[in-house]
């Protein structure tokens, strides 16, 4: 299961982790959220040990969504050894995800 990522738990999980790490902001109220999110269900049981995957509530943490100018929801951010390697904007099929989560393995 994605993990619940919040303005608190940020830095443990995302800029201090040793793995890829997939973020997907999300809203309840977002239609196009909905659609991502059972896709970012199934990468975090394909990349469990491999990347870490997450969800960040907009609503709930805005401090995170601030600092990284999330206008836009699910935007999708990939981080590397605490930086933006790779971002996506809106609905995407599950392979697109794959594929830049699959470049930061390599």
């Amino acid at each position: 299961m994605a993990l619940e990522i919040t303005d608190a738990n940020f830095e443990e999980m995302v800029l201090k982790s040793d793995k890829p790490v997939l973020i997907d902001f999300w809203a309840e109220w977002c239609g196009p959220c909905r659609m991502v999110g059972p896709i970012v269900e199934e990468l975090s049981k394909e990349y469990e040990g491999k990347a870490v995957i997450g969800k960040v509530n907009v609503d709930n943490n805005p401090n995170i969504s601030m600092n990284y100018g999330i206008r836009n929801i699910p935007t999708l951010l990939i981080f590397k050894n605490g930086e933006i390697v790779d971002k996506q904007v809106g609905a995407v099929p599950k392979s697109i995800l794959s594929n830049k989560l699959n470049a930061q393995l390599a």
